[in-house]
């Protein structure tokens, strides 16, 4: 059975959908990858996972999916201008990514100093074959919480990201 469903309707419910804003941030090698990023959710409590849709002609996808690692930063509400560092090519150095400085997590990823949260994990799968982004289901290895903050979703944003 088709649906016929309007364009203009479509996009307009699927923003309905409450989406958080993140910065993700891989390394292999001497390649580094970072990506702002919305759609990402907890898939599991035992053992705890998440799961992220990335687009797979990114820097960052390619970096985690050669090194099975990467860092999922949690922005506090007002920290649109991170976001917006993070829409732009990857550029490393210096200490920093995209301007921001950075040090090697407990896994060697790449973890931003400048967010009041993150999440370190490994790759477990990667689902290319069903969309325009790849699904990336990752197993939390170790968290930080340096901040209780209210997160910043795409709502709060002048960004919109919805199908």
């Amino acid at each position: 059975m088709q649906a016929h469903m309007e364009l203009k309707t479509k996009r307009k419910t699927l923003r309905l959908i409450s989406n958080g804003m993140y910065v993700i941030t891989s390394r292999s090698e001497g390649h580094f990858g970072a990506a702002t990023v919305t759609w990402i959710s907890q898939a599991s409590f035992k053992p705890p996972l998440i799961m992220a849709a990335i687009r797979t002609n990114s820097n960052v996808f390619k970096c985690m999916s050669d090194s099975g690692l990467a860092a999922i930063h949690i922005l506090e509400c007002n920290q649109q201008d991170f976001a917006q560092k993070f829409f732009f090519p990857t550029q490393a150095n210096d200490g920093c990514i995209n301007g921001e400085p950075f040090v090697d997590g407990v896994t060697g990823v790449p973890v931003l100093r400048n967010t009041p949260a993150h999440i370190e994990c490994r790759v477990v799968r990667i689902v290319t074959d069903v969309g325009d982004h790849a699904i990336v289901i990752l197993e939390v290895i170790e968290a930080e919480c340096r901040d209780l903050v209210r997160p910043l979703t795409i709502a709060e944003s002048p960004w919109e990201y919805g199908g």
